[in-house]
């Protein structure tokens, strides 16, 4: 329980995390894959809450919102959230006594970066709870620790990544894009979308020039593509047909899966654009999850 002399609590968004493009570079003889992928984030994610539990010896954590019932049964102490409320308090050599609220607001395993946003914003959140600077290196080690999208989360500006998602290049300010986000509820393990995964690999294709606009940015990407997205079919179906319905949109710029699935995205013009198929397509489809939103190339524009 927080005391007067505890400091407030904390509040941040945790960001959807979207991948513009993703191409399969390489597999390395450990197993993993190498990995080309331009990123932004979205103005819509989970919630978190942390402030100061005095006498708890591990963090307490609360789940709540439409999806916190498919982590309900996970072990808190595995929780990616848990996991670095431990790592940090470990790091800064104090006890992990913090209580986290959780809103889960994102589906979970969709190819979004939910789990990874969560761990980079209770990173971000603690840090400023506890007076550790915001800047300290030692965040994005412990960050790779905890999962490859969580650097990249943590950092959360838009970036190309490289390697396993441990190699970030920072690019210069994308347009705003407003977006639709469409998930049919369905979760994809990543594990078995790569285990589907065939064929030959694409070399790196990062823009010799920064798009001005989200027109201009679609066109770039419509000469890139999601490697991963045949594999995802291959796992979920459904998601075939959640991109040929948004591809059926008035206004739609381009269409993709994000990561590795099952979440795909739209780009529109405008956010009247994306409002309309909103609604259209959660009429249509009432079981699917649609969430209109903007893509931006720094979260730092939606913290609070």
């Amino acid at each position: 329980m927080a005391s007067p002399a505890d400091p407030q609590p904390v509040r941040l968004i945790a960001p959807a995390k979207i991948n513009l493009y993703l191409h399969v570079v390489c597999r390395r003889n450990d197993g993993y894959h190498e990995l080309d992928s331009l990123v932004m984030f979205a103005d819509a994610g989970d919630r978190l809450r942390v402030e100061a539990a005095r006498g708890a010896t591990e963090p307490v954590l609360r789940l709540e919102g439409p999806f916190a019932p498919a982590l309900a049964g996970e072990p808190p102490a595995s929780n990616l959230v848990v996991r670095a409320a431990v790592a940090l308090a470990a790091h800064l050599g104090r006890p992990p006594a913090v209580a986290i609220t959780l809103t889960k607001l994102l589906p979970v395993a969709s190819g979004i970066g939910g789990g990874s946003a969560d761990a980079a914003a209770c990173l971000r959140a603690l840090a400023r709870l506890w007076g550790a600077p915001a800047d300290d290196p030692a965040l994005l080690r412990l960050a790779a620790g905890l999962g490859a999208d969580v650097p990249v989360c943590l950092d959360g500006r838009a970036a190309y990544f490289g390697g396993i998602g441990d190699i970030l290049q920072r690019v210069p300010a994308l347009p705003d894009c407003p977006a639709l986000l469409v998930n049919a509820g369905v979760a994809v393990p990543t594990p078995a979308v790569f285990r589907a995964r065939s064929g030959p690999f694409s070399p790196p294709a990062r823009f010799a020039k920064v798009p001005a606009t989200v027109q201009a940015l679609a066109a770039e990407l419509r000469q890139r593509r999601n490697d991963l997205t045949e594999p995802a079919i291959q796992v979920a179906p459904v998601i075939a047909e959640v991109l040929a319905d948004l591809d059926n949109t008035a206004g739609c710029l381009l269409t993709r899966l994000s990561g590795s699935g099952g979440t795909c995205f739209a780009l529109f013009a405008d956010d009247e654009a994306v409002a309309d198929s909103a609604a259209r397509l959660s009429a249509s489809h009432p079981e699917w999850w649609v969430q209109p939103c903007r893509l931006v190339s720094d979260i730092a524009t939606l913290q609070s």
